[in-house]
C-alpha cells in the first residue's frame, strides 16, 4: 500500500545501529555475558529511556501483529492505533549470515530501538518434508540458523516463541511419531543452553513455546499436544505456551484455555498471538448481500458477499459503503466487539501474557479473491485494500475493531511505565 515516505523508510539493521553508536556497550538488562550495540538512536530521551529500561513480566498486554509481512505496517499506522507491542515471525529459511537483515527481525529491531515491546516467533516450514531428527546434519544447519537469530535477538526482543504453527507446519506422520516434538524440544533445549551461556545472569527476552491450534476439536488434543504442554510444563526456563484460536464463533476460544492451563504450571502464562473469527467469515462468504444495503447502493439483491468484496478489492468503496456493508451484515455487526470481548476474556484469566492482533489488509489476503478464500481481511484494524484513501491521506479504520484496540491499550503496558 502507498504511504508517505517518512513512515516506509527501512527500519534500522543492527549493523547501522552500531554504526551510528560508534560501539557496543553490555545490554540493559544483562549483567553479564554478549556484547550488544548500544540502544542509541535519534529517538526522544523518554523512548530511549523506556528501551533501555528493565523489562519487567508482560501482564495482560494488547500489541500489534504483522506475522510475516512486516512492510505492510507503518510507525505511524502503530501510533494511530496506541500500539505499544508489536509482533511477527521469521520464516527460518529465510535467515543469512547476518540475520539482522532479515525483514521481520530488522522490522521487530526498529521497534525496540522506538519503545516498543516485541515478540519473535520463529517459523519452521516443514509441512512439505520431513522434520530434521536430532542429531542429523539437517538439524544441525537449522541449530545454526536459530544461533544466528539468538545472536541478534535475545535480551534485545521482549518475548521469543519457539514455533510459530508447529502442528500445521508439519507432516502428519512426523506429528503421529513424535518425530515433531522430539525437533522442537531440541530447539527449546538448544536455546536454553545458548541463553544461559551468553546470559548467565539475566536477559529480559521470555521464552515461550510456539503456537497450537484447533484445539476446539476434540480430535486435535492428541498426544502430540499433551507431549507439547509436558515438555513446556516440565522446563523451568519456558514461561508458557501461545495458541492461535481462529475460530468459527466467539464460544469456541474457551476450549483452548480449558485444555492448556491445568497442563500448564501456575507461574507460566500464555500468549495469543493470533486469534480471529475468520472460520466464521468464511461460513457467510456465498451468502447474498443484506437487502437493505443493496437498495441503500442500487446493487442487485443476488450479489454474494464474496462479490462484493472482490469488487471492494479491485475498486475501493468509500469508508461509509463498507462500513454499512458489515454494519448491515448480522453475522458480522452482532461480533464487531469479538476482540473487545475476548480480550477481557483472556485478561479475567490473570495468566495471559501478551495477545497481538493483525493490523493491516496485506496483499495475499487480496489474491484471488473468491468464495473459498480464508477471508481474513475482515479481520484488520485497517482496512486499507478495501476501503478507498483519498489524497493518499492515512488508510481507514475498520469497523469495531479499530475503535476497540485502541480503548484496549492501557499506560502500563508501554515499556518503561
Amino acid at each position: 500500500m502507498d504511504t508517505d515516505t517518512e513512515t516506509r523508510k527501512k527500519p534500522l539493521s543492527r549493523r547501522r545501529v552500531l554504526a551510528l553508536t560508534g560501539g557496543a556497550l553490555i545490554a540493559a538488562g544483562c549483567t553479564q555475558g554478549e556484547q550488544r550495540p548500544a540502544d542509541k538512536t535519534s529517538h526522544a530521551p523518554e523512548e530511549r529511556a523506556s528501551a533501555d529500561g528493565p523489562a519487567a513480566d508482560p501482564d495482560g498486554v494488547l500489541g500489534a501483529n504483522f506475522n510475516e509481512d512486516p512492510d505492510s505496517v507503518t510507525f505511524a499506522e502503530l501510533r494511530d492505533l496506541s500500539a505499544s507491542w508489536l509482533r511477527g515471525f521469521v520464516p527460518m529459511p529465510e535467515v543469512t549470515a547476518d540475520a539482522s537483515h532479515q525483514r521481520a527481525i530488522e522490522k521487530l529491531l526498529d521497534a525496540h530501538h522506538q519503545g516498543y515491546g516485541t515478540v519473535l516467533s520463529l517459523k519452521f516450514p516443514y509441512n512439505h518434508r520431513a522434520i530434521p531428527r536430532p542429531g542429523s546434519s539437517a538439524m544441525t544447519a537449522e541449530l545454526a540458523r536459530v544461533d544466528r537469530v539468538l545472536h541478534t535477538v535475545l535480551d534485545t526482543v521482549d518475548v521469543l516463541g519457539i514455533a510459530n504453527e508447529p502442528f500445521i507446519e508439519s507432516l502428519p506422520q512426523d506429528r503421529r511419531s513424535g518425530a515433531m516434538n522430539a525437533f522442537y524440544e531440541t530447539v527449546a533445549e538448544h536455546i536454553i543452553a545458548y541463553r544461559k551461556k551468553h546470559f548467565p545472569s539475566r536477559c529480559r527476552t521470555h521464552l515461550y513455546m510456539g503456537a497450537l491450534n484447533h484445539l476446539d476439536k476434540p480430535d486435535e488434543q492428541t498426544a502430540a499436544t499433551d507431549r507439547w504442554l509436558s515438555f513446556a510444563r516440565r522446563t523451568p526456563e519456558i514461561e508458557g505456551v501461545d495458541i492461535h484460536p481462529h475460530v468459527a464463533a466467539p464460544e469456541r476460544v474457551q476450549p483452548y484455555l480449558d485444555y492448556i492451563l491445568p497442563r500448564l504450571r501456575d507461574d507460566q502464562k500464555f500468549l495469543v498471538t493470533e486469534f480471529s473469527l475468520v472460520q466464521l467469515w468464511k461460513q457467510h462468504l456465498s451468502d447474498t448481500i443484506p437487502t437493505r444495503f443493496a437498495r441503500r447502493y442500487h446493487l442487485p439483491s443476488n450479489t454474494p458477499v464474496w462479490k462484493l468484496i472482490r469488487d471492494a478489492i479491485e475498486h475501493p468503496f468509500p469508508e461509509q459503503k463498507w462500513h454499512d456493508f458489515l454494519a448491515m451484515s448480522p453475522w458480522f455487526e452482532r461480533n464487531k466487539h469479538f476482540l473487545r470481548d475476548q480480550v477481557g476474556h483472556f485478561r479475567d484469566t490473570g495468566r495471559l501474557a501478551v495477545a497481538t492482533y493483525g493490523v493491516t489488509q496485506g496483499a495475499a489476503m487480496t489474491e484471488n479473491f473468491g468464495p473459498d478464500k480464508q477471508p481474513w481481511l475482515l479481520n484488520s484494524l485497517y482496512a486499507n485494500r478495501t476501503v478507498e484513501r483519498p489524497d493518499d491521506g492515512p488508510p481507514a479504520h475498520s469497523y469495531g475493531f479499530f475503535d476497540d484496540f485502541r480503548a484496549l491499550q492501557r499506560q502500563q503496558d508501554r515499556r518503561g511505565s
